[in-house]
């Protein structure tokens, strides 16, 4: 139960008001937390509940407001849902068995298929009857579904079973454990600063060792004071050295050139994300003007420091390097703001608290909108000039990097 949101597939459920979501959502987890009542509308913002969904092992479960509430309020609550289903890993489109297939139903399907999110349709209430040409449409549209009633416990267990034979784990390609061997040292270079939480490391340090430790590889940690003492001592060269990327400079001075290096953020950007995609929102530095708009975007609340990453040291190093008078906004939270389309850049976090599957939707609707993203670790590394070096472990990278380079030449 104490598995990071960040890691555990979002199953969503959708549908009009009064299909039966929040009592599928209650049957489901086996226990009763959403509010069900005969009244439409009764779920507002979205319900998020925890389980063990075998062979999956830990999901999320999220409860929305019905796609049809059409009052003021209403469209309020649907744009929630909506802005919801991007955290999508699965989705449950909950239809009354004994109702009709609407338009609504049609959106949203055609939605998820745009974004290649598996799906399910749930032909709930079957103990009232069922609509046998609505199941027709759905077989000859040839969707996955599943006739049920709440009042059955077995037919809410087919659900089960369904969802995880479609919901396996998403991928994720591997943070470190593809680059590293047996007996091989890892040097992990891990800072310990105002914005280190006390008592813990951060979830890429964490999940860098277990992998280390997964491969049969030897993770050496030691913060960046004692970095060239450690390698010293090292009877042989460490296959990688990865840091926090605020210690890129120094760490870069004490590494050896034959040693390879990134940064734990490099690292992230893979593993959550697309790092092709934001190495390629690097071109858009050179095109920046005096008083253009730079979102800064997280995806996560936290209280702030004096010199905090995004707010201070970002903006501060990127108007240094490009002698440029920017203007800088910073939204924390799941989704971009309603006006996102005024920013000629998009800065995002590493996306640490996020599943990746949210984190690639965030950069595809970015490529959509045709606005450049960037993470904080990639900009970080280009305006310290580590970039290419920090790159070369990818060799897939690196020949996206060298084709920037050679246009900018």
């Amino acid at each position: 139960m104490k598995v990071p949101e960040s890691y555990r597939p979002h199953l969503i459920f959708v549908g009009r008001r009064n299909a039966g979501k929040s009592s599928l959502f209650n049957a489901f987890i086996g226990s009763n937390i959403a509010i069900v009542s005969d009244h439409p509308g009764t779920t507002t913002d979205p319900v998020y509940k925890s389980m063990e969904l075998l062979p999956m092992g830990p999901i999320t479960l999220v409860d929305t407001a019905g796609l049809d509430d059409e009052d003021t309020v209403g469209k309020l609550r649907v744009s929630k849902t909506l802005s919801t289903i991007y955290k999508a890993d699965i989705v449950c489109v909950v239809v009354e068995g004994n109702g009709r297939w609407s338009e609504y139903e049609e959106e949203i399907v055609k939605d998820l298929k745009k974004r290649e999110i598996p799906f399910v349709i749930a032909l709930s209430k079957s103990d009232l009857g069922i609509n046998e040409s609505l199941v027709e449409y759905i077989k000859s549209c040839g969707y996955l579904y599943s006739i049920l009633s709440v009042k059955d416990e077995k037919s809410i267990d087919d659900l089960r079973k369904m969802v995880a034979s479609i919901g396996s784990k998403p991928y994720e390609p591997p943070l470190i454990e593809d680059l590293v061997d047996g007996g091989d040292f890892v040097v992990l270079v891990v800072p310990i600063d105002l914005e280190a939480p006390k008592g813990r490391l951060i979830v890429p340090q964490v999940e860098a060792i277990r992998e280390c430790l997964d491969a049969e590889a030897i993770p050496v940690v030691t913060k960046e004071r004692e970095l060239r003492w450690t390698l010293e001592r090292l009877k042989s060269k460490p296959k990688l050295v990865v840091t926090d990327s605020q210690a890129i400079m120094k760490v870069m001075a004490d590494v050896p050139e034959d040693i390879p290096l990134t940064t734990f953020s490099i690292l992230e950007a893979r593993h959550k994300g697309d790092l092709l995609e934001l190495v390629r929102g690097l071109r858009a530095i050179d095109k920046l003007e005096d008083g253009d708009y730079i979102l800064i975007s997280e995806a996560c609340n936290h209280r702030t420091l004096a010199d905090d990453i995004a707010r201070v040291k970002i903006p501060r190093w990127l108007e240094n390097f490009t002698g440029k008078s920017l203007n800088f906004e910073i939204h924390s939270g799941r989704e971009y703001p309603d006006d996102v389309k005024k920013y000629k850049m998009i800065l995002h976090c590493g996306g640490c608290v996020i599943t990746r599957r949210m984190m690639m939707e965030r950069i595809r609707q970015a490529k959509e909108l045709g606005i450049p993203i960037v993470n904080y670790g990639v900009i970080i590394s280009y305006l310290h000039g580590a970039i290419p070096r920090v790159l070369r472990v990818f060799p897939e990278v690196m020949m996206e990097w060298e084709g920037i380079n050679a246009k900018r030449i």
